[in-house]
């Protein structure tokens, strides 16, 4: 493949996964909106600011695979970082189980992320070996 449709489809696939990450953030603005994304009451201060926090964080960490998608120098950290939120996501879900509607969405947006991940990782440990 060419080198330069190799770049931009790499940048796609962790534009991708940066969009899931970010997606949370729309949480930080307060119980309503974090019981909509989530399918479960907030109950009380410190479950809030918990939620909100996590959400600003994700936001965070979105932003920077959305910098790391037009940055290659980024791209082996942001590959590490989206592995490490992807798979304890997959390991917690699946070992507690039980979940609700809203928590399977983010399962299936995880694995969603998670083949865009493998797809940019193979490209880019690959575009120099063609």
């Amino acid at each position: 493949m060419e080198p330069a449709i190799t770049e931009k489809l790499i940048t796609f696939l962790l534009i991708i996964v940066a969009i899931i990450h970010i997606i949370p953030i729309s949480g930080f603005a307060g119980t309503s909106r974090l019981e909509a994304l989530y399918g479960v009451p907030i109950a009380g201060a410190d479950i809030e600011i918990l939620m909100r926090h996590r959400a600003v964080l994700f936001g965070i960490l979105g932003i920077f695979f959305a910098y790391a998608a037009f940055t290659p120098s980024l791209q082996p950290l942001a590959f590490i970082a989206a592995f490490a939120t992807i798979a304890s996501f997959f390991y917690l879900a699946f070992s507690v189980g039980d979940y609700n509607a809203d928590i399977r969405k983010i399962v299936i947006g995880d694995i969603v992320a998670a083949i865009a991940l493998i797809g940019a990782v193979i490209l880019f440990y690959t575009k120099d070996s063609s």
